[in-house]
């Protein structure tokens, strides 16, 4: 029943093969191990190996997991998107597939929600934040960049606006991934953007990562993608007063 699930994990996977089963292991392992009640919604986004039968044929131990499959491969915002419209916990948590941010990190986004927040998001640039791999420097450098521009674009403040693993209340989700139009690497900037303007208390947190080879992202690609997407969310809602209520606050 809906009331009865906490949490819902959605896990978008594009060709995840190779590490799903693991990953998969990691947080049924500590899902099971928690006092509430959890789903696990693996989103294949038009994977054309075999991430849909791993995930379809895990051992799933009374955890419930939910495979939801896209024909074609429309972008991780695109997935993260579908796994939120089905998600039955009064909290959405996505993550990276990778688990560069290990699954136990959740208990410091879970400690701020129950504070009152309705948007938790983790950072890699708060004091207080571990990187025990680094990413490539070139890969550190356009990310820096990149959150320079997204601060005079779109959303100043924020410091971390890409770390794969967010947390929102389930009403804020469901309202703010409607409205979403950017189905690419970018969606994280207009998601946080729509529950700003919707007025979501959102907090940022430090967190551990690490960095995990085998990168979906592009450095160049992808990366003149999201800058043009920063233009195309402004634009999109350019009608609507984006920043006359968002609240947003750090750990």
């Amino acid at each position: 029943m809906r009331e009865n699930i906490q949490l819902s994990v959605v896990l978008p996977a594009y060709n995840e093969e190779k590490r799903l089963s693991k990953t998969l292991e990691t947080v049924t392992a500590y899902l099971r191990q928690r006092q509430d009640k959890s789903e696990i919604i693996v989103v294949s986004d038009g994977s054309t190996d075999q991430t849909v039968a791993i995930a379809k044929s895990f051992n799933q131990n009374q955890l419930p997991i939910r495979v939801l499959h896209n024909k074609k491969n429309r972008g991780k915002g695109a997935a993260v998107r579908r796994g939120v419209a089905a998600a039955l916990g009064e909290w959405v948590l996505f993550s990276d597939a990778d688990m560069s941010t290990p699954i136990e990190e959740i208990v410091k986004l879970e400690k701020v929600m129950m504070d009152g927040a309705d948007v938790v998001i983790a950072s890699r640039a708060l004091t207080g934040s571990d990187i025990s791999d680094h990413q490539p420097f070139y890969r550190e450098w356009m990310g820096k960049t990149f959150n320079l521009l997204v601060q005079s674009i779109v959303l100043p403040g924020f410091q971390d606006t890409q770390c794969g693993f967010k947390m929102f209340k389930r009403d804020i989700a469901r309202k703010v991934f409607r409205a979403l139009t950017i189905p690419g690497f970018g969606f994280d900037v207009e998601i946080l953007y729509l529950a700003k303007r919707a007025g979501a208390g959102i907090q940022e947190v430090p967190v551990s990562w690490h960095n995990v080879l085998d990168s979906k992202v592009s450095p160049l690609r992808h990366s003149i993608q999201m800058f043009l997407d920063l233009f195309r969310v402004r634009w999109r809602h350019r009608k609507k007063n984006a920043f006359c209520s968002g609240r947003i606050t750090y750990l």
